[in-house]
């Protein structure tokens, strides 16, 4: 499960496992598939606290509570190993608009992390003391329609998205839809701020720039837009605060990183 490089510039070392430094400055963007053993099931909700597992077993579908019991418990494990804590330890809070961050007795040292899954994806994003938003979106043809760019895009991605060729317009919409996800996750107000309410890139020869936030013409410069290159069938970006950033890509070997994380916590 990999997520190269898009923009230039980025580093690409998706062989790396999770010990690798996190620089300041610099991103680290992980992918994993959500589809797991049973035995790596019942290891990532053994990580999960109670409430987690309450939260998973309310899904009313196996599929429900598996994708969030691989989510929730790599993102546990992840963020244990940047913390150099046990992942069990690890407590959240949530911001007014429900963005979840690290707790400050959880030992945060700066860390901000982000997560999106779609299909069977799921992506992370971890930096330090910069804000991260990631999206991840299935391709789905039938929800690229009109009366959805129309609902949710600004006039301009809307005139955009129609001068495109045809054959473009379902990639370009989910490009658009996956920035502005990214945009409005890493600025941690969710659904608060009206998707039309800013304009980002959506051509697929231009580079992901948030172009206009209308509200406050001074917020687009604060941030920047990545492409992610993701699995095929999926779009996928990120947002950082500040100038665009070195981005390393890792994709989770599982059975290598699990093993790891079992040895480093053995009784």
């Amino acid at each position: 499960m990999n997520v190269g490089a898009q923009d230039p510039g980025e580093i690409d070392d998706s062989t790396d496992d999770s010990r690798g430094g996190l620089a300041q400055g610099e991103v680290h963007v992980w992918a994993a598939s959500l589809v797991q053993s049973a035995s790596i099931l019942g290891l990532l909700r053994g990580v999960l606290n109670d409430e987690e597992k309450r939260r998973a077993d309310r899904f009313s579908f196996e599929k429900g509570r598996r994708q969030f019991t691989v989510a929730r418990g790599l993102l546990r494990i992840l963020l244990g190993n940047y913390l150099s804590t046990d992942p069990r330890h690890i407590d959240f809070r949530y911001n007014p608009y429900g963005k979840p961050e690290l707790a400050h007795d959880s030992g945060a040292g700066g860390v901000r992390f982000n997560l999106s899954h779609s299909g069977e994806v799921v992506l992370f994003a971890v930096s330090l003391d910069r804000e991260v938003g990631v999206d991840v979106e299935t391709i789905r043809p039938e929800f690229a329609t009109e009366a959805i760019a129309e609902r949710f895009f600004s006039p301009a991605e809307r005139a955009r998205l129609r001068a495109l060729d045809p054959g473009l317009r379902t990639r370009a919409f989910f490009t658009c839809w996956t920035r502005k996800e990214a945009f409005i996750k890493a600025r941690g107000k969710g659904m608060a701020i009206p998707l039309d309410a800013f304009e980002v890139t959506l051509e697929p020869n231009l580079p992901a720039v948030v172009v206009a936030t209308y509200d406050d013409p001074e917020e687009a410069k604060r941030w920047s837009l990545h492409e992610l290159n993701a699995e095929p069938g999926y779009v996928a970006a990120l947002a950082v605060a500040g100038a665009p950033s070195p981005i390393r890509h890792r994709s989770l070997p599982l059975p290598t990183f699990l093993d790891a994380y079992l040895r480093a916590n053995e009784r």
